[in-house]
């Protein structure tokens, strides 16, 4: 649920204010998780790092964007990300070069200040980038069709390393697709983009106590743990506030920051621009 919807909603009193509805477990949410007191996020998903632990020791996995790109180019032919419209992975490590080369100010990219200008100005350093990288790329420039390409190519071993999204990557951990030896990591002086599924409850809902209950509940230790090794997602509460074994199992992709990227003109402007700057000869459709 969006508690953004409808518009006015929350002006005209639609929902529950979360931090005033006095949820026993309200305190253990993540604050990088909260958008706005009237929705509660309660599961997560963000886009890091996979990679092939038997070819990449954790200790050398990239943990900064500079890290990443040298290890690329040491590494030729063992990267690859997906289309930019065919999945949120490898457009959201595309993103991720679109908050580089702005100065890692992912708040400089809101839905209501697209303009072409500035939009010409920021994406064109980031075709730069992405067109220096693309020797170096699986194939020397191939791009996959989707995040579950993605991850059959590195289940196969053809490359070392992707962007993938959380959920998927544990998933298939967790299914067998991927062994036990796949890494995880994120980056640490900006994350690739991520969000969270939010609850709502309706000021007006028939049974509002009984959904609150439910609402804290689902914040709850157990749930929170469920979310995590039985759904792959990420926590909605901050991770300090789960078992010790999970917070050490899942360390180096626990996010110091969750970045967004606006959806409307500047989506489209990556998308479109992606396909003309950096894959010409590649058809969208």
């Amino acid at each position: 649920y969006e508690p953004m919807l409808p518009a006015g909603g929350i002006e005209a009193g639609l929902w529950t204010d979360f931090q005033k509805a006095g949820l026993a477990n309200y305190g253990a949410v993540n604050k990088l998780a909260i958008q706005t007191a009237y929705g509660l996020p309660y599961r997560g998903s963000q886009v890091l790092l996979a990679y092939d632990g038997t070819k990449l020791p954790r200790d050398k996995a990239p943990k900064t964007f500079a890290d990443l790109v040298a290890w690329i180019k040491a590494n030729p032919g063992q990267f690859i990300y997906n289309r930019p419209d065919k999945g949120g992975s490898g457009g959201n490590f595309i993103n991720r070069v679109v908050h580089e080369v702005s100065g890692r100010d992912p708040l400089k990219f809101k839905v209501d200040n697209y303009t072409q200008a500035s939009a010409d100005e920021v994406l064109a350093k980031a075709w730069a980038v992405l067109n220096d990288l693309a020797p170096s790329l699986y194939e020397k420039g191939a791009y996959t069709s989707g995040n579950s390409a993605s991850l059959q190519l590195l289940a196969q071993g053809a490359v070392t390393m992707i962007p993938a999204w959380s959920d998927q990557v544990l998933q298939a951990i967790a299914k067998g697709v991927l062994p036990e030896t796949t890494g995880l990591v994120q980056l640490t002086d900006l994350a690739l983009c991520g969000g969270f599924s939010q609850a709502v409850v309706p000021t007006n809902a028939a049974h509002r106590e009984a959904a609150l209950k439910f609402a804290d509940f689902m914040l709850s230790q157990e749930m929170q743990t469920a979310v995590i090794e039985k759904l792959g997602g990420f926590p909605g509460v901050d991770w300090s506030n789960l078992p010790q074994a999970l917070h050490d199992k899942y360390a180096d992709v626990i996010p110091s920051s969750i970045p967004t990227f606006p959806s409307g003109e500047w989506t489209k402007a990556v998308q479109d621009g992606w396909y003309r700057n950096v894959a010409p000869n590649i058809s969208r459709t």
